[in-house]
């Protein structure tokens, strides 16, 4: 089953609730956008692609709720919109991205309001299935860079769960093991939502892939000691010069793995990379609610006095100078990355 769909046969927008994972798989439904936005801010469904694929449904959501029988106040309303799914989740690209790309199709179109709420609907269609072949050849490419005999780790959730299917660095692990390479997967917890516990361990165990969940501060330990041979994570945003952005603790695993002579290597489609930005200074990092971190529990009995406060920073930037390469649909991209990222972005955008 798809992370995020739509139901043809009731007409409504699908997703699996990933809050509630791995107690209660949970499939919630959709027919308003603003309560598709809402669900993206409260991260029913997270992943850059995942969060691209479910604004593109939204956005097909927008066209059906609209009253407009004219083709102009049709766009307008979904161009409002864009405005109110573009503002659940600043950091993730493909958000922005996948709106973006349906209305440009949308300025093209030559037909009746009726005809243009079934064509947002197909571009909608249209990413999700694209995001699953993408997903797929990123995996075929990055599979190569695992050995047998390695212990690998990765950081957050970039599987299934992370995309419409498949997936990103996790899929490059899964696709792996397909392959038939034995090796062993350290799961970061990523704390404070644990995505890391909760959605990798659970995508895991489907797989049948050996792994041990380690806290996000004793990966140091394990690239200091050799115990790990590679790293592997995603990207909600990658700026032009190959920095990346990805959910927090990454930069510090980066760091880690720089210190010690370990491969990092960010798995990344084209989509997500933000050739509109120079650098990782220029893409804005989300802050959370600071109850993710307060209501954290230990023992049955929250961890925080009542009285805390807290920051929740929800991403870092890792600079291009700690990544080893990065995978993309279209290959593995070495540095220089300003050069190269452009080269491979300029292929997609040609095939798209």
């Amino acid at each position: 089953m798809r992370t995020v769909f739509w139901d043809y046969e009731t007409d409504e927008f699908k997703m699996i609730d990933q809050r509630r994972l791995p107690g209660v798989f949970e499939l919630s439904t959709y027919q308003d956008h603003k309560l598709v936005a809402q669900a993206i801010t409260d991260m029913v469904v997270r992943g850059a692609p995942a969060i691209g694929a479910a604004a593109g449904f939204g956005l097909a959501l927008a066209a059906n709720e609209s009253s407009a029988v004219k083709f102009s106040e049709l766009r307008a309303d979904l161009e409002t919109a864009c405005v109110v799914l573009k503002a659940a989740r600043p950091t993730a690209v493909n958000l922005a991205w996948a709106l973006d790309r349906i209305m440009r199709e949308v300025a093209e179109f030559e037909g009746s309001p009726v005809e243009l709420r079934q064509s947002v609907l197909e571009s909608a269609q249209r990413i999700a299935d694209e995001d699953v072949e993408i997903n797929k050849r990123m995996a075929e490419h990055g599979a190569t860079l695992i050995e047998d005999g390695d212990t690998v780790i990765h950081h957050c959730n970039t599987g299934s769960l992370a995309t419409v299917d498949w997936g990103t660095a996790l899929g490059v692990i899964h696709t792996a093991w397909e392959q038939g390479k034995k090796f062993h997967v350290l799961v970061d917890e990523t704390r404070p939502r644990l995505q890391g516990a909760r959605l990798t361990a659970w995508e895991l165990d489907q797989y049948g892939i050996p792994y041990d969940i380690i806290s996000d501060n004793m990966a140091g330990y394990f690239l200091s000691t050799g115990a790990a041979q590679k790293c592997f994570v995603g990207s909600d945003r990658t700026a032009a010069n190959g920095d990346v952005a990805n959910k927090i603790g990454t930069y510090m695993l980066a760091l880690a793995a720089h210190d010690n002579g370990i491969p990092f290597y960010p798995v990344v489609p084209t989509s997500t990379i933000d050739m509109s930005l120079a650098d990782g200074s220029l893409i804005p990092i989300e802050e959370r609610d600071p109850a993710e971190v307060l209501e954290l529990q230990f023992q049955g009995e929250q961890v925080a006095p009542v009285e805390a406060t807290a920051r929740n920073i929800a991403f870092d930037v890792t600079p291009n100078r700690l990544v080893t390469a990065i995978v993309t649909e279209n290959g593995i991209v070495h540095p220089p990355f300003e050069e190269n990222l452009k080269k491979v972005v300029e292929s997609y955008s040609l095939k798209a």
